[in-house]
């Protein structure tokens, strides 16, 4: 069974025009050019709002198996969901130089992209990029 969600041919600058918010356009605006910087791929729009970066294939023991993005995030209307696929325990002392967020498995939530330190959030970003290419050596 692959992952539900799955890369589209949306437009990225369609989707964000889309939003409401300009200021969450505008965060959209500047997480892309983060995300772009640091993995040198261009933006997908995977399912109907998370853009995504790379891609990398995952195959479980279970034998479950597919493809997802390096790292992405999500335009939210609470937060900025961004997407560290590896998670964030190898990442605490980025984490504290970071500013307000909170934490799930793999996403960290941001209520305001001026709320944070957009150089320890690129860091984090390059970091997981470098951890995830070591543990998924084989592009999808």
């Amino acid at each position: 069974m692959a992952n539900k969600t799955q890369p589209t041919s949306t437009s990225i600058a369609e989707f964000i025009e889309s939003l409401d918010d300009e200021r969450r356009q505008a965060e959209c605006n500047q997480l892309i050019d983060l995300m772009r910087e640091e993995s040198g791929e261009e933006p997908v729009l995977w399912g109907p709002a998370i853009i995504g970066f790379g891609q990398y294939h995952y195959r479980y023991d279970s034998g479950r198996e597919g493809d997802f993005m390096q790292v992405g995030f999500s335009p939210r209307k609470q937060n900025l969901s961004i997407y560290i696929i590896p998670g964030f325990e190898p990442y605490q002392t980025v984490l504290e130089r970071l500013g307000k967020h909170k934490l799930g498995k793999s996403c960290l939530y941001i209520k305001r992209l001026e709320d944070v330190d957009t150089s320890a959030l690129r860091e984090l970003v390059r970091q997981s990029l470098i951890d995830m290419k070591e543990r998924y050596p084989e592009k999808a």
